[in-house]
């Protein structure tokens, strides 16, 4: 009897464990259900640091490829103001006329020298000081890997390659947005009044290396309070002292902020912008193809964080450094006759639309993935700017139509015409004597000298430049006098009318159009008639 009691007690038991049997095989079921899921290679955190710094370091080296070409338009104007030294700063600066930048690349110059990689060389180093405050300002935001995503799609969209060796403000500038990012996520979970201060002064020290980028100052308050706005006491604190600090650090640039709106229809050249325009600027064509096909490979693999969809606060951080700056340049072009969305000053959101990127790569559950697309948007612009001719283009330059003309016109000092390539130039006087080869309006040759005479014209045929053209021409037809002419893209309209005017005393030449520079030689008729005369047997 006894052991019939023990076999029923043991079949009871047995039978009140037979359910936690039960759910222990569903759920090795379930678990190799979900074991079927497409699974990719766990990848050692050495290797994966060790392509991503391999993978950073091939995105700079893209900055590098123009580092040679000669300085253009707005770069000799950069020389210009500095040509005169120290003291000369100031007197010769005009529009923009940006306070701090001269004064930091003329010290470069006397420690490094002038040469065109020396002088590039100033903002090479700007800019990898913005990259790695933009690295250090994701890292406060994201994981490791994504903060390194960061600072390659930030090194490898267009405007950075471009503005990376800019002999121009413009990656100072990216060093000042980046700072200020950086000291806005330390205040996340800081209480420092002092820090909150140097936010404010640091905020204000964008605006010193160019007016127009007052247009982040409401992105930054967006994102202040994004960052503070769980912590009333915190904000209650730091936002007086931020203010405070930025209204005094500000005040010394307001009349130059003045000046500029009073005469900005003076200095607009550009066309107003096309969306496409917005469009690449906020999604470059391969960063978004390459993510989208990661995104996509994710999704297939289950491997989303869509829990990421609610962190609100970052979406709206990023998300104001992006879209706040941009929107106002594309809206203000659009809609006045104001057109400033230019690539240059573009560069103002750029920081924030790399951050933007990086948070879409943050839901890709999967740090193999995330490598990948890496890999693969380093490969594929890497490769496109190391096969592209105009990789090594670094816009637009005067220095070979110069060359041209001075070896044509220095064998007898023949006078050389030359438009402004400034749209200044059409509402100021031109410079006479020693001052016209000193001048803003034409300071390509403040770089790249002539030694013979130049006459001075503004850039559109205006009545200033038909008076001027006509009694020059008239001069020449006296004296039976060779000339040059030169002019950009917008000035071909007065070489056209220079040739009209002087068809009946001097024979037209083009000597050549050196990158859209166009230089014309007019020869006498009675010098042409006797050099013909001349070669005649």
């Amino acid at each position: 009897m006894t052991w019939i009691c023990r076999q029923e007690r043991a079949r009871q038991e047995h039978f009140l464990e037979a359910p936690n049997v039960l759910s222990e095989t569903q759920t090795e079921t379930f678990g190799a259900r979900r074991d079927l899921r497409p699974r990719f290679p766990a990848i050692q955190d050495g290797t994966a640091y060790g392509i991503y710094a391999l993978a950073l370091a091939l995105a700079i080296s893209t900055w590098f490829l123009a580092i040679r070409a000669p300085l253009w338009l707005d770069e000799t104007i950069s020389f210009f103001v500095i040509k005169g030294g120290f003291r000369e700063i100031l007197s010769r600066q005009g529009w923009p006329g940006v306070p701090a930048y001269p004064y930091i690349l003329w010290l470069w110059a006397k420690a490094v020298g002038t040469g065109e990689v020396a002088l590039r060389i100033s903002s090479v180093l700007a800019m990898l000081g913005a990259v790695y405050l933009l690295y250090r300002s994701a890292r406060e935001l994201f994981d490791v890997d994504v903060a390194i995503i960061a600072a390659i799609v930030f090194c490898l969209h267009p405007i950075i390659i471009s503005e990376a060796i800019d002999i121009r403000p413009y990656p100072f500038a990216a060093l000042a947005i980046t700072a200020s990012i950086f000291i806005l996520v330390r205040l996340r979970d800081s209480d420092s009044v002092g820090l909150a201060a140097l936010f404010g002064f640091s905020a204000a020290c964008i605006v010193y290396f160019q007016f127009l980028f007052v247009v982040i100052l409401p992105a930054l308050v967006i994102s202040f309070f994004a960052i503070k706005g769980g912590e009333p006491r915190s904000l209650r604190r730091q936002l007086p002292v931020a203010l405070v600090t930025f209204a005094v650090a500000f005040l010394p640039v307001i009349p130059g902020l003045r000046y500029m709106f009073h005469t900005s229809g003076v200095h607009v050249y550009a066309a107003a912008p096309a969306f496409w325009q917005l469009r690449s600027t906020l999604a470059p064509v391969r960063v978004a193809i390459c993510l989208a096909a990661t995104l996509l490979i994710a999704g297939v693999a289950r491997r989303l964080d869509l829990r990421r969809l609610r962190e609100g606060r970052t979406i709206l951080f990023c998300g104001s450094l992006a879209l706040a700056p941009i929107l106002t340049l594309y809206g203000v072009s659009k809609e006045t006759s104001i057109h400033i969305f230019l690539a240059r000053y573009c560069i103002v959101a750029v920081p924030g639309i790399a951050l933007c990127w990086a948070w879409v790569a943050g839901l890709i559950h999967s740090r193999t993935l995330r490598l990948l697309f890496c890999t693969v948007l380093v490969a594929v612009t890497v490769y496109h700017s190391f096969r592209s001719p105009s990789s090594r283009v670094h816009n637009y330059t005067w220095k070979y139509a110069l060359e041209a003309a001075e070896k044509s016109a220095s064998t007898d000092n023949a006078p050389v015409l030359i438009c402004s390539d400034l749209p200044e130039s059409d509402s100021m006087p031109m410079p006479v004597g020693p001052a016209i080869k000193d001048s803003a309006l034409f300071a390509p040759l403040s770089y790249y000298p002539l030694s013979v005479p130049v006459v001075p014209l503004p850039r559109a045929l205006s009545a200033t430049a038909v008076q001027a053209g006509s009694q020059f021409l008239h001069e020449a037809a006296q004296r039976h006098e060779r000339f040059l002419a030169l002019a950009f893209e917008p000035s071909y309209e007065t070489l056209d009318w220079l040739a009209r005017n002087a068809e009946g005393t001097h024979r037209v030449i083009e000597v050549g159009v050196f990158d859209r520079v166009k230089v014309l030689e007019f020869v006498p008729r009675r010098s042409a008639a006797n050099s013909v005369g001349a070669a005649s047997p």
